[in-house]
């Protein structure tokens, strides 16, 4: 039998007869008040049963998580807490769950880590629910936006057989025998002999790719899966996880950084227009959170305060030099009260001193622009001004209230001798890379990019504290489960 979802009929403005909804039971009370949700909406519709006139057998399988089909007439409520319910006529239970056997008990109020070892299921919950509805359009969003600008979306490859950033922690992918792989005459795995004849990997990134293809059609992005064989297990980090990475020619980094902002400032309003029961639930939710929490840690900011924040200030542009001057000047640093004093110019930014400059500092997102070069990816632009103690690199880090890092991108080296200079100096085989540099032979042109963690982005938008909340199945170190 066709049936409406939740969400449209919680939006209807007069009675219907003989509506059909099929979903999960949420919680059954009084023997009477049936909560169902179908995952279209936050909101639960009431179905109100005629008791007397059903069967206790049935009435005893109405358990939480258990899969029904109501039909009956669509009315104002006569209780408080909701517009909407559903005097039924007919009901149907389509999948049994065993309220004994089944993990989550809502009125336990389980914690995080738990729905983590349960995630084939946390997406039950209220919280996860609005999660992955927030994370979709958000997904959504992005690909409207780039499709709106002319941008070409190109799927980069998965398997590579080149290391983007120059880390060194990336996935292998072979077919040889792991116990058995055949050797060459060095006694190393010889290579040659797998698949793709050569050593491969799952990739970090699809910036090289799709810079080639930046370099003939003007602006591509890709979106799609990355890895990282990094072995944290923080709150930031997972070993797969989602890529934005947008590359235009022509574009320096004045433009490259107004395309990041336009562009975050964009999905972030999307989400906010289209996730509003969602994202009040979250605030909420965060609120609540916050509560728990010594007055010290909690957020100046509530969620939906540090979305429009976002939205209702321009990113402040500041160099690297002159970050590291205030971080070394602040009290924080000044007091030790910083993990990592900030002693001299040449310093990696940590988390907290991306924060201090957002919240406390500016007041406002930031973005910092000509890092040190020995702290960057050979890729980037050098900059010819500087001194050789101090060389730095056209790029640029976007930093938010309460997340710090959530855009890295670059102008991207563009002349062949100084590129194939930095490739030389980290040790990189020329060979590996001779069709990037191919861009630099033929028709070279200042261009630039940047690279967004998708789930950096959803964390700020949700306002979760963990990235493995975020993402359907996280995988971290040590968990590979589902």
């Amino acid at each position: 039998m066709k049936h409406t979802k939740i969400k449209d009929l919680l939006n209807s403005t007069k009675p219907i007869d003989d509506v059909i909804v099929k979903g999960w039971v949420r919680t059954f009370r009084n023997n009477q008040f049936l909560a169902i949700n179908d995952g279209s909406v936050i909101h639960n519709i009431q179905a109100v049963i005629d008791f007397e006139n059903t069967s206790a057998d049935t009435l005893k399988r109405l358990t939480t998580s258990a899969a029904v089909l109501v039909k009956g007439n669509l009315t104002e409520s006569q209780g408080a807490g909701q517009k909407h319910e559903i005097q039924v006529k007919h009901l149907e239970i389509l999948g049994d769950s065993d309220a004994e056997k089944y993990p989550i008990q809502l009125k336990n109020k389980p914690s995080l880590e738990f729905l983590r070892e349960n995630a084939h299921l946390r997406v039950r919950t209220n919280a996860f629910g609005a999660i992955m509805r927030v994370r979709s359009v958000l997904s959504f969003a992005i690909h409207q936006y780039f499709q709106e600008k002319g941008f070409v979306y190109v799927n980069t490859p998965i398997i590579t057989g080149s290391d983007a950033e120059g880390a060194g922690e990336m996935f292998h992918v072979t077919s040889l025998p792991i116990n058995d792989a055949p050797k060459n005459e060095e006694g190393a795995v010889d290579y040659k002999q797998d698949f793709f004849g050569k050593e491969t990997n799952l990739t970090v990134s699809g910036q090289l790719e799709a810079e080639t293809y930046a370099m003939a059609l003007g602006q591509v992005y890709t979106f799609g899966p990355t890895f990282r064989a990094e072995n944290s297990n923080t709150s930031r980090h997972l070993a797969e996880f989602w890529m934005v990475e947008p590359e235009v020619a022509f574009n320096d980094l004045d433009a490259n950084m107004d395309l990041a902002e336009d562009f975050i400032q964009y999905v972030i309003k999307y989400a906010l227009e289209r996730c509003e029961d969602d994202l009040k639930f979250l605030d909420q939710r965060l609120t609540d959170e916050e509560k728990t929490k010594p007055m010290a840690e909690r957020s100046e900011m509530s969620l939906l305060a540090k979305l429009n924040f976002v939205l209702e200030n321009n990113f402040k542009r500041v160099s690297y030099t002159e970050a590291i001057e205030i971080l070394k000047n602040s009290k924080p640093n000044k007091n030790k009260k910083f993990n990592y004093i900030i002693e001299e110019w040449g310093a990696d930014l940590q988390s907290e001193h991306e924060r201090f400059l957002v919240e406390k500092h500016f007041k406002c997102p930031v973005i910092l622009f000509d890092y040190p070069a020995k702290i960057k990816a050979f890729y980037m632009r050098l900059n010819d001004d500087a001194p050789q103690d101090r060389q730095t690199v056209r790029a640029m880090d976007i930093l938010f209230p309460g997340i710090g890092e959530i855009v890295g991108g670059s102008q991207r080296e563009e002349r062949l001798e100084v590129l194939q200079q930095k490739i030389a100096d980290l040790g990189i085989d020329e060979k590996e890379l001779w069709w990037y540099l191919d861009t630099r032979r033929f028709g070279t042109a200042v261009h630039s990019g940047f690279g967004l963690g998708f789930e950096r982005l959803v964390l700020f938008v949700t306002g979760m504290g963990n990235i493995r909340d975020v993402i359907p199945f996280p995988r971290t170190p040590q968990n590979a489960e589902f």
